[in-house]
């Protein structure tokens, strides 16, 4: 079976080669013949184009299933609007863009309650920030362009190894962290949203969204007070400068739909192993 994944970066690549362990052939899109030889080096079969230039767009036939997963470039000279909405469009009009089931990755920043109420896939999606306003209207695109049965995944603020060395370094320097000690974080585990990915090919209805997050969100003074523990840094200093508390993330959809069992249902389970054994 021929998977085929757009955006094969943190997440990405983690669910290629989940799909290798199953027996597929995965194919994945990359700007780079430097990421490409990489890839051919783990077996993955290197598509060379870019999602903003609709010429580089020729893939193969016969996709089963296509990731879509695409992040923002911040050296790039693009803005988060061309790539996730304009680059996207260029995806969904290519002529040879025809996978029977398309799983897009989008974003619980399409939320802008600010007040720490719940939401889940039924709350409105008013962001008043431009990164939740893209998120959005890329969300809208995929609803009304996509030639294949489509779902969309919004996904929580994803940590683990090799997400926390900034944040740890801000600990140690004592670094002001800004915004309301407060407010909610919501988060999820990568291989848990790799779960997710998969769970939702396996399981899930189609044109449906889900939202997913672990099960506790947790206040941004004890998630990093609970880092600084780990990295055996100095406790968090807060510059405090929002009086949002944010929203927290409700995951009973995907639980109950999906199937989704998670291997780390909040940071108690998940921060730990990433000081114990892996690289962070």
């Amino acid at each position: 079976m021929r998977k085929l994944v757009i955006g094969c970066g943190y997440l990405g690549e983690r669910v290629a080669r989940a799909w290798q362990q199953q027996g597929s052939e995965v194919f994945a899109l990359t700007r780079s013949t430097e990421t490409a030889a990489r890839f051919r080096s783990l077996g993955i079969v290197p598509i060379v184009g870019d999602v903003l230039q609709p010429e580089t767009l020729i893939f193969p036939e016969e996709i089963a299933t296509c990731l879509y997963a695409v992040g923002l470039d911040r050296t790039s000279n693009f803005s988060q609007r061309n790539v996730y909405v304009g680059g996207l469009s260029n995806v969904l009009q290519a002529e040879s863009f025809s996978p029977r089931e398309l799983i897009y990755i989008s974003s619980t920043s399409v939320y802008g309650q600010e007040d720490g109420s719940w939401v889940d896939e039924t709350s409105p999606t008013e962001s008043e920030t431009e990164s939740g306003r893209v998120c959005r209207d890329a969300e809208e695109l995929i609803r009304s362009q996509s030639k294949s049965p489509a779902n969309v995944i919004r996904l929580s603020g994803i940590y683990g190894p090799g997400r926390l060395l900034a944040r740890i370094d801000q600990l140690k320097n004592r670094e002001p962290l800004r915004g309301n000690p407060e407010a909610w974080l919501n988060l999820i585990h990568v291989e848990d949203a790799c779960r997710a990915v998969l769970a939702c090919e396996a399981t899930g209805r189609a044109s449906e969204t889900y939202l997913v997050s672990d099960d506790r969100p947790v206040i941004r003074r004890e998630y990093y007070t609970r880092l600084a523990e780990l990295a055996e840094a100095p406790e968090p200093v807060f510059q405090n400068d929002s009086a949002s508390l944010g929203k927290r993330c409700r995951n009973r959809k995907a639980r109950s739909e999906l199937q989704l069992e998670l291997k780390f249902p909040s940071i108690e389970a998940g921060l730990p192993p990433l000081f114990a054994d892996e690289p962070l």
